[in-house]
């Protein structure tokens, strides 16, 4: 398999996992969340808005892997926002200290996928076609 299609395969998991996700969490609010289905109503709305949210960003990884080529600027913007959830988990444990186990496990996640998606962007970037090329002097 090359890495372009590698790529497209991972990006295509990752958006319809972030759509799932994101819709579990805007249907189900506080009971989504592993030990926090007694939160308060404040909670709940926030968990529902940013499943929302979660559900959008899954839609932008779906919207990104259909592009041919594939886009490594899109690639990279994700696979970063991703990465920004994750360092926001590792300020939360360094706060108020370790969550959930199953929380552990997506901050696992969350810090391996992006270095893999820029990785395998990076194989999927294409040199200019010979049309693209600069005319050579006549």
């Amino acid at each position: 398999m090359t890495k372009t299609k590698a790529l497209r395969w991972l990006m295509l998991a990752m958006g319809c996992a972030c759509v799932a996700i994101g819709l579990f969490h805007v249907l189900l609010g506080n009971a989504a969340i592993p030990g926090e289905s007694s939160a308060d109503a404040t909670m709940d709305s926030l968990g529902r808005f940013f499943g929302a949210i979660f559900a959008g960003y899954g839609f932008a990884w779906l919207h990104a892997a259909r592009q041919t080529p594939i886009r490594p600027t899109a690639v990279r913007g994700l696979a970063g926002i991703l990465l920004l959830g994750a360092l926001g988990r590792l300020l939360s444990l360094a706060v108020h200290g370790w969550p959930h186990w199953f929380q552990v496990a997506l901050t696992v996640s969350e810090l391996a996928l992006p270095p893999l998606f820029l990785w395998l962007a990076r194989g999927a970037e294409q040199p200019p076609r010979p049309a693209e090329r600069e005319p050579s002097p006549r």
